[in-house]
């Protein structure tokens, strides 16, 4: 009689995590009930033809792997707790500070714009700026020149292509960027202020206001 753990049984306690009781209690069961086999295995062998002891070997190493993923994973949910908290207190700093994320908003009030950004994986020769209103009419036009790759902040000075002052609103930044004359990706980087923090699934989200609304830490381009 040959007793062997199933790797789906071993998968089961990797996948799982065992994070609850239930799931601690059922990797227990199963450690047990391998030993109870094993005993009744040595204890019913044949005399004439026992167990070799690179088989007992072998399955006493899979009891030991058992015990040592359930141990590892507890490590493991301890160290990203500690992560979790890290990143919850780091984002809680930004409370208040003014950063640049993904996006393609700019506003306009008495004369002025908010700052935004633009995000390079390579430097360009040339970066061009363009400048849209609600209504998708584009109403101003500028070159930025040579940039290099990583992230710059940007002020628009509120006016349009005509000189006059653009009116109080949101506008939609696009940027064109090239080197070598092939087109570079380039993205767009809005401003915004953290308001407040809150918890995802996936870590600490930043509060910035309805328009932008809510995104993760790993966003923030910059810190202004």
């Amino acid at each position: 009689m040959t007793t062997t753990i199933d790797t789906s049984v071993i998968n089961a306690i990797n996948g799982g995590a065992a994070t609850t009781a239930s799931e601690r209690q059922k990797a227990e069961d199963l450690r047990s009930n391998f030993m109870t086999l094993l005993v009744t295995q040595l204890q019913n062998q044949d005399p004439l033809k026992p167990m070799e002891n690179a088989e007992m070997t072998s399955q006493l190493a899979q009891v030991n792997t058992l015990s040592g993923i359930e141990e590892l994973n507890e490590t493991l949910q301890g160290i990203t707790g500690q992560i979790d908290a890290g990143q919850t207190l780091q984002a809680s700093a930004l409370i208040g500070r003014n950063v640049l994320v993904p996006g393609d908003r700019v506003l306009v009030g008495n004369g002025t714009a908010t700052p935004f950004g633009i995000e390079l994986a390579a430097p360009v020769d040339q970066a061009k700026v363009s400048i849209y209103d609600g209504s998708g009419q584009l109403v101003r036009q500028f070159e930025l020149g040579a940039l290099d790759a990583g992230v710059e902040s940007f002020v628009w000075d509120g006016t349009l292509d005509d000189g006059s002052a653009a009116p109080d609103g949101a506008y939609r930044v696009a940027v064109e960027a090239s080197a070598d004359e092939q087109a570079q990706q380039a993205t767009v980087l809005s401003y915004a202020q953290v308001g407040a923090i809150s918890t995802g699934a996936s870590g600490p989200l930043l509060d910035l206001g309805a328009t932008l609304g809510r995104v993760g830490l790993q966003n923030v381009r910059q810190i202004l």
